[in-house]
């Protein structure tokens, strides 16, 4: 039971710096300026439908795909680290990641915007597939259902900031926004590591290397 509580603590947290609810508010209420409270409902539900059904391919097919591409859990770590502390590193000092940036975008293509930038890469991005697919690998259908599970927690929480979002930014402030996403940045920065440290650990298993 520990472990269970351990495991949907560090998913959730991960799952919470790497989407950033509050930050991708902000960029959700700068997409959908000058639209009304129907259409924004409307684009937010789509995109975070789309973005849980991305996911949830994702976690469910993992390993199928590290062995239909004769791909290891440690490359994937290994990879996923890198991505995952490069949009930290980048979030710490306060910039957007690149790899999860918005883009331009015509704002009356309500159904385009819904998939992308929202979906992807803004949401479902590299980095949150890398971080879903480390997670649900790690064992068998129970770490694939609690990420599935909380994977669905973080995205109705999103759907929440996305609606309500004009105001929680005003109760939030720009300044709070900021220390958040700089607070979330170093939390994915040390899941980064974490990952890269737990890539070559298993790198060096598969070398028969003490």
């Amino acid at each position: 039971m520990a472990d269970l509580g351990h495991q949907l603590i560090s998913v959730f947290f991960g799952y919470f710096a790497i989407m950033n609810p509050l930050a991708n508010t902000a960029v959700f209420v700068g997409l959908t300026d000058g639209l009304g409270n129907t259409a924004r409902r409307h684009i937010a539900t789509r995109a975070l439908a789309l973005t849980f059904g991305i996911v949830f391919v994702f976690a469910a097919l993992g390993k199928t795909i590290f062995h239909f591409f004769g791909v290891g859990l440690p490359a994937l770590r290994l990879t996923g680290g890198v991505l995952v502390f490069i949009i930290g590193y980048q979030m710490l000092h306060g910039e957007g990641s690149k790899m999860h940036s918005s883009g331009d975008v015509d704002n009356d293509a309500d159904d385009n915007l819904a998939v992308s930038p929202l979906a992807v890469p803004l949401l479902a991005g590299p980095g949150t597939i890398a971080t879903t697919m480390s997670f649900a690998a790690q064992g068998g259908w129970m770490n694939v259902s609690v990420t599935v599970a909380v994977f669905a927690l973080m995205c109705l929480l999103t759907w929440v900031c996305f609606v309500y979002g004009e105001r929680l930014l005003e109760r939030i402030g720009t300044s709070a926004l900021q220390i958040v996403t700089r607070l979330m940045g170093l939390i994915l920065a040390v899941i980064g590591a974490q990952m890269l440290i737990d890539g070559v650990r298993g790198a060096f298993a598969l070398a028969g290397v003490d």
